[in-house]
């Protein structure tokens, strides 16, 4: 058996660019490099001096056209072909060639077939001149040191191994990631040296690249000293020699991108959950799978309650934390056969292939929602955020991904409408209420330049006298293909779809315009209520149509009330803040609506100057049966005059309630004991004639 030692190893490794500047250093020697193509792309100063053709002159010049007798380049072409394609090398040999005026020029020239990093095939020769014998063993010479010094430089472990895995020889530029010392792998078959794992792959192998004759190219890991080190190996068979050569390179960096790119393919970056793509893609696999063994799957689509409260108040850095701990819970509460992902924002999926009966999925379900009544701790704050789930379960409630992904939503939303911090199974019923807020959001699209939306004014009162002091502007909505539609539900998709922006300035510009026909008709100080919604306040022309519309009505800014809701105060952006400033410097009065129904009113109270706080309607209902409630009510009505307020009970209905209210001091009330919200004339003439009655 033929055997190869470590230079000829060399001839069948992979030289990278940076080795260039190694023959750049000789001049005794001519060195060439050629691509797939026989274009030369390199050629070192003893090309030149032996040939004659500079470097700018060889440079892309296909090597039968430089220095290849007429009759040598049929067989140089073929040769060269035959060992790219095929890897038939080409055998060093001397040979003559001419040099650029065409004298011949005897060398011995051998050649080396390397893949660049691009995996293209770039071939090497390396010409001695033969007519100085001594510079020729010079030459020899400094060859071997010249390939001693690329094996230093290159980081690579060479190995040559026998057909039957027994390791003969090696070369380690470095020793870091020799498994084992020398001693103990020379001689040795790979079997008795790697881990079952990776000497099992070698084997593999080694016994693929005898029998099809072809490099194959695997990786391994290993754990060394330094660490976990990840491998690539390209084994070659040499027939010639009956051995096999083994390049193995440590690609531990480009192992850690390569997982990195994939982390931030696959998964969420803030709770390294599975993202949206991978979640979709693991329940197309859980269908096929559930398919073929008849089983169901059954999706969970879990949404935050009032997460983005938390979000806005809070700021988003303890949002995030909320996430990060919320998708700790509910990997906790799932099993290793579920998959829990994050589809964006505050939503999450639960994938559960296998759960058989609809009391198992309510027992998960239930359990879901438990974990998650249990308060978050949070930067030293409790935080009790609760869950609203909806359930499809394939194949009852959908086939596909996009079917069982859109059903589990629109379950979860009907989970929302109960009131949150529930659960609730797809139904056919569903897709109709679903169907009807896509009409809906439709219809709103153009409904402005349709004329379809009108001002209702419902009229607000004296406590004491019962005079009529102003109204509360209150949006009403007639389409003609869906009839009546209330606030209730449409102001939340106008807030939703951003529509709600275009809507609130024709609101303002419609009733400040009959504020100043009611005062001028009546001849009296009247003051507009109108309620601002929180994606009002991101528009920056805000201030500007609240300006332009008081000008346009001759109104000055004290007539103009802005009712503003906790939910607005809760987002904690620093433009709201900023508005209500300007809102207040400009001398427009501002309200607090449904006051008594968040946590931290009262902080809001003392952080911005309200000029009214206004008594949500379902305290108001029960004051009159519920000490509870009329004890809030005198309570929120003293600490208003405390600081300087008037105070607006809305929601009266009965005399008692008034009676009630006078008794603890309320200052304004409004409610159907008085009047429903009217059109505009039918206000008017209710007002003319209440005024002239009382």
């Amino acid at each position: 058996m033929k055997s190869i030692n470590k230079y000829e190893l060399l001839e069948k490794a992979i030289l990278n660019d940076p080795l260039h500047q190694l023959f750049d250093a000789v001049d005794a020697i001519s060195v060439q490099g050629y691509n797939e193509d026989r274009r030369v792309i390199y050629w070192n100063r003893g090309s030149e001096i032996i040939y004659g053709y500079t470097e700018e002159e060889a440079i892309g010049q296909k090597i039968e056209d430089l220095i290849i007798p007429k009759d040598m380049c049929e067989f140089v072409i073929s040769a060269h072909r035959d060992w790219v394609q095929k890897g038939i090398e080409i055998p060093a040999s001397e040979i003559t060639l001419h040099d650029k005026d065409g004298a011949d020029v005897e060398v011995f020239s051998s050649h080396v077939m390397f893949t660049n990093q691009y995996n293209k095939k770039q071939m090497y020769c390396v010409d001695i001149n033969m007519t100085d014998t001594k510079n020729a063993q010079a030459q020899v010479s400094f060859k071997e040191h010249m390939l001693q010094t690329i094996f230093e430089a290159t980081p690579d472990l060479f190995f040559l191994i026998e057909k039957d895995s027994t390791i003969t020889d090696y070369y380690a530029g470095s020793s870091k990631n020799l498994y084992t010392p020398p001693s103990k792998f020379i001689g040795y078959k790979i079997s008795e040296v790697l881990p079952a794992d990776v000497a099992k792959k070698y084997n593999t192998y080694i016994n693929k690249v005898i029998k099809e004759a072809a490099p194959f190219t695997f990786e391994y890991e290993l754990m060394l000293p330094h660490g976990l080190t990840y491998f690539e190996a390209r084994i070659n068979y040499l027939p010639e020699y009956q051995q096999i050569l083994t390049i193995v390179r440590d690609i531990t960096e480009q192992h850690r991108s390569s997982q990195t790119i994939k982390q931030h393919a696959y998964y969420d970056t803030l709770t390294a959950l599975p993202n949206r793509f991978l979640s979709l893609d693991r329940l197309s696999q859980m269908l096929n799978e559930a398919d073929r063994n008849n089983e169901n799957v059954t999706v969970c689509f879990l949404d935050l309650d009032d997460f983005k409260k938390v979000n806005d108040s809070l700021g988003h850095e303890i949002g995030d934390k909320l996430l990060i701990e919320a998708a700790k819970r509910l990997k906790k509460a799932t099993r290793k056969t579920d998959t829990v992902g994050r589809l964006g924002g505050d939503e999450f999926i639960l994938l559960s292939p296998g759960l058989h009966d609809e009391m198992s999925i309510k027992v998960v379900a239930q359990n879901l929602l438990e974990v998650f009544r249990k308060p978050f701790h949070i930067d030293g704050r409790e935080l009790i955020v609760t869950l609203s789930l909806g359930v499809a379960v394939s194949p009852d409630n959908g086939t596909t991904v996009s079917d069982l992904l859109r059903n589990a939503d629109t379950a979860m939303y009907q989970a929302k409408t109960l009131g949150r911090n529930a659960y609730s199974f797809f139904t056919k019923e569903m897709n109709t209420a679903m169907i009807r807020r896509f009409e809906v959001e439709e219809q709103m699209r153009n409904a402005l330049e349709r004329d379809e939306f009108e001002v209702f004014y419902q009229p607000q009162f004296d406590s004491r006298t019962q005079n009529v002091i102003g109204a509360e502007a209150l949006l009403r909505w007639h389409n003609p293909a869906l009839g009546n539609i209330f606030p209730d539900e449409f102001i939340p998709i106008a807030e939703q779809t951003g529509l709600i922006v275009p809507i609130g300035q024709y609101v303002i510009n419609e009733s400040l315009s009959f504020l100043s026909l009611w005062q001028t008709q009546q001849n009296n100080d009247f003051v507009m209520a109108v309620n601002l919604s929180p994606r009002q306040f991101r528009d920056k022309k805000l201030l500007k149509v609240i300006k332009e519309a008081l000008k346009k009505a001759n109104l000055s800014p004290d007539h103009l009330e802005l009712e503003i809701t906790e939910g607005v105060l809760m987002t904690g952006q620093s433009y709201i803040t900023e508005a209500l400033i300007e809102l207040q410097e400009l001398g427009v009065k501002l309200s607090m609506d449904d006051f008594g129904t968040g946590y931290s009113s009262l902080s809001y109270l003392r952080q911005y100057h309200f000029d009214v706080l206004k008594v949500d309607r379902s305290f108001v209902n029960g004051i009159t049966i519920n000490k509870e409630d009329r004890d809030l009510v005198k309570a929120s009505i003293a600490i208003a005059h405390s600081l300087g307020l008037k105070v607006v009970a809305e929601g009266v209905e009965i005399s008692e309630q008034l009676n009630i209210l006078n008794d603890l001091g309320c200052d304004y009330v409004q409610g159907y004991y008085f009047s429903k919200p009217m059109p505009a004339q039918k206000f008017l003439d209710y007002t003319e004639n209440y005024q002239r009655e009382t």
